[in-house]
């Protein structure tokens, strides 16, 4: 498995199945809300929202249960990469000449933003102990600096909560699909299990071990930034219904993987605004380059 792993994966107790193949960023208060959790594709492989799951083999299944209160750190991938190597994917309208969805930004740090706000203003509507971090900067060159989205998810890790960054995959052939990269530094939990139950999963050593996961971190790949999924996220008309119904699967997975019943959605009660009226942060010259 090579040396990256850590040393509990490699001892007699392992369980390994293979499965085979802004500020916040507001959404518009007068737009629909899914009255139901997207359920999982019928199609394997394909789901109608995120489409692609990836099809690399799962060599893990997450066993270990987790305390129903367990303190959920929800983290926007590349927030602190921007301008350098790592910035995130442009996605394939702006690959084909569109506008940015903000300035200064990559479109995979635009939709990893509004997802994370989304995902914790409705898990906290629905009681999880469920926050969010941003880094003060959006480029920070040491990875290991403190006020990374490495370094705090670490330490939220550490202490037996529970480090959830979310991600958009590249497009085209570079990409995969959807699906959870686990975190590496304990026995892989029914928080990871229920996260790729909904999504997909992906090899525990993706990559040869991700400086997220390899720090404690779960990466969710919400989907490759592409096709029907980014013109939904783009179009005004149904930009606010996707990210509620990406935002409404990821909690009802983190919800059962707490081992609690899954609550009726709720609406939001976005401040005014609309999706991007305000900046996502400012700052310097970033740390997850390999993510």
């Amino acid at each position: 498995m090579g040396s990256l792993l850590p040393s509990w994966l490699l001892g007699p107790a392992l369980l390994i199945v293979s499965l085979g193949p802004l500020a916040p960023l507001a959404l518009a208060a007068e737009a629909s809300v899914p009255a139901s959790p997207i359920q999982a594709p019928a199609l394997a492989g394909f789901d109608p929202i995120t489409g692609p799951r990836s099809r690399l083999g799962r060599d893990w299944i997450g066993t270990r249960p987790v305390a129903p209160d367990t303190p959920i750190l929800v983290l926007a991938g590349h927030a602190d990469s921007q301008g350098m190597n790592g910035a995130g994917t442009s996605g394939a309208a702006v690959a084909a000449g569109a506008s940015p969805m903000y300035p200064g930004i990559s479109d995979e740090l635009y939709w990893n933003m509004v997802v994370a706000e989304a995902v914790v203003t409705l898990g906290q509507q629905r009681g999880l102990r469920i926050s969010s971090y941003r880094p003060p900067f959006r480029t920070i060159p040491d990875g290991n600096h403190p006020s990374t989205n490495w370094s705090v998810g670490r330490q939220h890790a550490a202490s037996g909560g529970y480090a959830l960054e979310i991600h958009f995959d590249a497009w085209g052939p570079d990409g995969i699909g959807s699906g959870l990269i686990p975190p590496l530094h304990r026995p892989f939990s029914s928080l990871d299990e229920s996260l790729a139950a909904a999504f997909g999963g992906f090899p525990m050593a993706f990559r040869g071990g991700l400086g997220g996961p390899r720090r404690g971190i779960a990466l969710l790949e919400v989907g490759k930034l592409e096709g029907p999924l980014e013109r939904s996220l783009r179009n005004p008309a149904t930009r606010t219904d996707t990210v509620m119904a990406i935002a409404e699967r990821i909690v009802t997975a983190l919800e059962v993987g707490l081992g609690r019943s899954p609550a009726t959605a709720m609406p939001l009660s976005p401040p005014p605004g609309g999706v991007g009226s305000a900046p996502p942060g400012k700052g310097l010259q970033a740390s997850s380059a390999d993510e």
